[in-house]
């Protein structure tokens, strides 16, 4: 049996992790919210089926900036890095936080199939992506219904936290990095991990 594990990591343990496990069968046998990482560390160290699993992580947006509202818009849309006018203090141009980068790169080396994921790249790629302001209750009832309709994946009536949701994502990216290797692509990397995405929004709701 192989299994699937999605992990929408948060950028501090203020906020909740969201972790969805899928099996192969199609049917997800666990889905539930992480805080410190601790407590990530402790779900993977005992996850019984761990070597039998392909494992995907979102990146995290990196919220240690200075303050001012250019600052918040400019860090996660704007190419400012390489801008000489604009120094980097107190690495407020690092888009991406390193929370637990090191642990997985662990679990990589251990032969454990790792991947990350850019959040928001994926859920355009898998139409899932939403005209509503990102993390917003309506997004969120509006990436549930979206999982529900038309990818055919049965989820509760009550509205999810997000972070469960994104960690749905991550689990069918981890899936279709398992059964379709030709659908998936590279798009960077980090802390010696590759970032993939699909190609092509796969059609999963057959197969669910």
């Amino acid at each position: 049996m192989k299994y699937f594990i999605g992990l929408s990591l948060s950028a501090g343990s203020s906020m909740d992790s969201g972790v969805a496990v899928l099996e192969e069968g199609g049917d997800f046998i666990l889905v539930d919210k992480l805080y410190k990482m601790n407590d990530v560390i402790f779900f993977f160290e005992n996850f019984s089926s761990l070597r039998d699993s392909e494992i995907c992580v979102s990146l995290p947006w990196d919220r240690t900036m200075l303050e001012g509202k250019w600052r918040v818009l400019g860090k996660p849309y704007q190419l400012v890095s390489t801008n000489t006018h604009m120094p980097n203090t107190d690495n407020w141009t690092q888009r991406y936080a390193t929370r637990g980068s090191e642990f997985f790169k662990t679990l990589s080396d251990k032969g454990i199939p790792v991947s990350r994921f850019e959040l928001y790249i994926t859920r355009q790629s898998m139409h899932l992506n939403s005209c509503f302001k990102e993390r917003s209750p309506v997004d969120c009832k509006f990436l549930q219904q979206t999982l529900n309709n038309e990818w055919g994946i049965g989820l509760p009536a009550n509205m999810m936290p997000m972070s469960q949701l994104e960690a749905i994502v991550g689990a069918l990216l981890a899936r279709e990095n398992y059964l379709h290797k030709e659908n998936i692509k590279v798009i960077s990397k980090f802390r010696g991990l590759d970032v993939i995405d699909v190609i092509k929004n796969p059609n999963l709701a057959e197969q669910v």
